[in-house]
């Protein structure tokens, strides 16, 4: 399509969010009452610029995805280059040169023994992936088991296996009654890791344990100890049950290290891999399951094939932003770039944390999370969100609260003075909202 006839468009004559308003339908929102939709017309490093030209903090990655920052130069040309290489085929059948060196590029940095990568289009899809294989390899094996075990609040995507094993929510309630069965267990801490362990060691027909490792982002930025989480995943191993390391959002830095289960003695089977792959380019997926698994499905029976696929597995292009996205995260600027944020992030709990609106303030890499106090009204659809909402776009900052619970979660090229700029915003809101 030429420019011309995009400038002759019907509703040229209207702004963007005008236009928007007339054919989308935006996720997460209440249509009826939603406010118009901020107009982004381009990005650079930690702003994104509306089509007024004011520019924008986006201290939340835009959810949770940019993790060099926007328009990154080196992404960009490495994605423009294989534009004019191959921009897409058929991954049944078919191979190529981005994927095979990507799976070979991430799996030896990955925790543990993963051995081989499956790729989808985004987390949902890859939790998808990651149940399925496990069900499979049980039924594969001869002993079947249907059982999942996941935590409480949990949050694992909109897909229909991933919103079964999240907690049941606002996110979840028009489609329960559609959802299998999950045994859910509380977040584990001193009080009940006995009982938690004890009772996943008298289980006998539980296929997996999914979890979002030691941070539950869409739950609340809820956390929890590695050592917790470590002694769960020993007692799944002894009562063989697989385990699956939800790093949707964890992977790729946010939690200090590369990833979180670095932070583990035990390895988890498999890993959902999503968000921050390609740098927070463009979609794409990848579950990584261990050699033990793969094998179950290796078999002369062609129904113990695992039969799933997407029409865009393996994009080349999205292969070609995630390792460009890697040559990044592994220079040596980025990790001091992660621990400078994590200090930061520190210091500023230090500060407000005996506040008297905040009921609790939680911190675990670059990620800092501060709960408003609000009484009894605690909840997603708390009627502060809106307003803090609000508050920060007004000063130029995207932060979007979970509810009651405002949290930084920045683009790891975000400058102290930017940072500085967020943290005092807080605190100023603390004061008058």
């Amino acid at each position: 399509m030429s420019d011309s006839s995009i400038s002759q468009a019907p509703g040229h004559l209207l702004n963007l969010t005008e236009r928007d308003q007339k054919v989308i339908w935006h996720p997460y929102t209440q249509m009826k009452n939603a406010l118009p939709h901020i107009p982004i017309v381009r990005g650079e490093g930690v702003y994104v610029f509306d089509e007024d030209g004011r520019r924008y903090i986006d201290a939340v990655s835009s959810w949770w995805v940019n993790i060099h920052g926007h328009a990154h130069p080196h992404i960009a040309q490495k994605v423009a280059e294989q534009l004019r290489i191959l921009e897409h085929v058929i991954f049944a059948g078919f191979t190529h040169e981005p994927a095979v060196l990507l799976a070979e590029r991430l799996l030896p940095i990955l925790p543990g023994k993963q051995t081989k990568v499956f790729y989808t289009d985004n987390g949902s899809t890859a939790v998808e992936v990651a149940l399925k294989m496990c069900l499979q390899f049980w039924d594969n094996k001869g002993t079947p088991k249907t059982k999942i075990l996941a935590f409480k609040n949990a949050y694992h995507g909109d897909t229909f296996g991933a919103m079964s094993v999240s907690g049941r929510s606002i996110f979840t309630d028009a489609f329960n009654s559609l959802l299998f069965d999950v045994e859910f267990i509380d977040l584990p801490n001193d009080d009940n890791i006995s009982r938690l362990t004890s009772h996943i060691s008298s289980l006998t027909d539980t296929a997996c344990f999914i979890f979002e490792p030691l941070i539950l982002g869409s739950g609340g930025m809820l956390m929890y100890e590695a050592r917790h989480l470590d002694a769960l995943i020993g007692a799944c191993k002894k009562a063989e049950i697989l385990t699956i390391a939800d790093e949707v959002m964890t992977g790729f830095g946010r939690t200090g290290t590369y990833f979180a289960c670095e932070k583990l003695a035990h390895e988890p089977d498999i890993f959902c891999l999503s968000k921050g792959l390609t740098g927070g380019t463009m979609p794409l997926g990848v579950t990584t399951c261990t050699n033990t698994i793969f094998e179950a499905f290796l078999s002369d029976d062609k129904l113990k094939t695992l039969y799933h696929g997407h029409s865009f597995t393996a994009n080349p292009i999205a292969c070609v932003a995630s390792l460009a996205s890697l040559d990044i995260l592994l220079d040596g600027q980025t990790l001091q770039n992660i621990k400078r944020i994590e200090a930061k992030h520190a210091a500023f709990l230090e500060e407000i944390k005996t506040h008297t609106k905040v009921k609790a303030v939680r911190q675990t890499g670059t990620i800092i999370a501060i709960e408003w106090q609000t009484g009894n009204e605690t909840s997603y659809l708390s009627s502060l969100r809106n307003l803090l909402y609000a508050y920060f776009l007004d000063k130029g900052i995207i932060l979007r609260p979970l509810g009651n619970i405002i949290y930084i979660l920045p683009p790891y090229v975000i400058s102290d003075e930017d940072l500085d700029y967020v943290y005092a915003s807080i605190k100023q809101a603390l004061e008058e909202v």
